[in-house]
C-alpha cells in the first residue's frame, strides 16, 4: 500500500513539474518579442528570441510580432476644401520597433493605430482642393506618413508607407472632368492653329519682301507656276499683275481657241 502511494506521488510530481515546465518555457521565434510582467511591474527587456524561461504564476507574458503590418485603411468619404465628396482607399504600413512601449503606452496599439490612420487620412485630404488630390498623390502621402509617425512614435511604433490607392469621384464630377480636358484640348487646338497662321503670315510677308526687292525672282516664280499649271494639261486664264503679261496670254488663249475651232 505504502508503494502504491509513492508511485501516485511520484506520478504526481512528475505531472507538476511538466506543467511547471511549459508555463516556464516558452520558445520565441525570430521576429517575435516577450514582454514581461514581473508582480506587474515591468521589466526592462523583451526577451527573445529563441527559447525562453519565465517564473509561472509571478511572470505575466505578452508576445509582440515586430513584422511590418499592411493595414488596408476602409474606404473613407472626404470633403475636399472646394466642397467635393470623394471617397479614397488607402493603405498603411507600419511595425512595431519598441515591444515595451507598444504594451505599456497604449491599451490596443493596433486598434489605436489604425484609427490614427483613417482620421489623418480625412483630415489631410480635407484641407487640399480636389485638383491637388488627384495630382499630387506622392505628395499626400508622405505628408500623411510623417503625421502619423510622429503620432506613433511614443507608442514605440515606425509608420514606414502610406499609400493613397483610389480616389472615387461622383458621376456628375466625372462628366464635368471630362468636359474640362475636351475644353482645354480644343483650347490648345485653337492655339496651336492660330500660331501656325501667324507663322505662315509672317513667312509670306518676308516672302513679299523679297519678290519687292527683286522683281526678276517674281517674274521667275510665275513662270514656274505657269509650268505647274501646264503640267496638268488643263486650259486655264492667269492673271498677273503685269500688263504686258497679261496681254500676252489673252493673245495665247485666244490663238488656241480659234485653232480648235472647226472650218467652215
Amino acid at each position: 500500500m505504502a508503494g502504491e502511494e509513492l508511485i501516485l506521488a511520484s506520478v504526481l510530481v512528475f505531472i507538476i513539474v511538466l506543467v511547471f515546465l511549459a508555463s516556464a518555457i516558452k520558445v520565441v521565434r525570430e521576429y517575435e518579442r516577450l514582454v514581461v510582467f514581473r508582480l506587474g511591474r515591468l521589466y526592462p527587456t523583451p526577451k527573445g528570441p529563441g527559447l525562453t524561461v519565465i517564473v509561472p504564476v509571478i511572470d505575466r507574458r505578452v508576445i509582440v510580432d515586430l513584422r511590418t503590418v499592411a493595414f488596408d485603411v476602409p474606404r473613407q468619404r472626404v470633403v475636399s476644401r472646394d466642397n467635393v465628396s470623394v471617397e479614397v482607399d488607402a493603405v498603411v504600413y507600419y511595425r512595431v520597433y519598441d515591444p515595451n512601449k507598444a504594451i505599456t503606452e497604449v491599451q490596443n496599439y493596433v486598434m489605436a493605430t489604425n484609427l490614427l490612420a483613417q482620421t489623418t487620412l480625412r483630415d489631410v485630404l480635407g484641407q487640399v482642393e480636389l485638383d491637388g488630390l488627384l495630382s499630387k498623390r506622392e505628395e499626400l502621402s508622405k505628408r500623411i506618413q510623417i503625421l502619423l509617425d510622429t503620432a506613433t512614435d511614443p507608442w514605440g511604433i515606425k509608420v514606414s508607407a502610406v499609400t493613397l490607392r483610389d480616389v472615387t469621384l461622383p458621376d456628375t464630377m466625372v462628366r464635368a472632368i471630362a468636359k474640362q480636358a475636351e475644353a482645354e484640348r480644343e483650347r490648345r487646338s485653337r492655339v496651336i492653329m492660330a500660331e501656325g497662321e501667324f507663322q505662315a503670315a509672317q513667312r509670306m510677308m518676308e516672302a513679299a519682301q523679297l519678290y519687292g526687292t527683286a522683281p526678276s525672282a517674281m517674274r521667275l516664280r510665275e513662270l514656274q507656276t505657269l509650268t505647274e499649271i501646264a503640267r496638268e494639261k488643263n486650259l486655264v486664264i492667269v492673271t498677273t499683275t503685269g500688263a504686258s503679261t497679261t496681254a500676252d496670254i489673252a493673245a495665247m488663249t485666244s490663238a488656241m481657241t480659234k485653232r480648235g475651232e472647226p472650218r467652215e
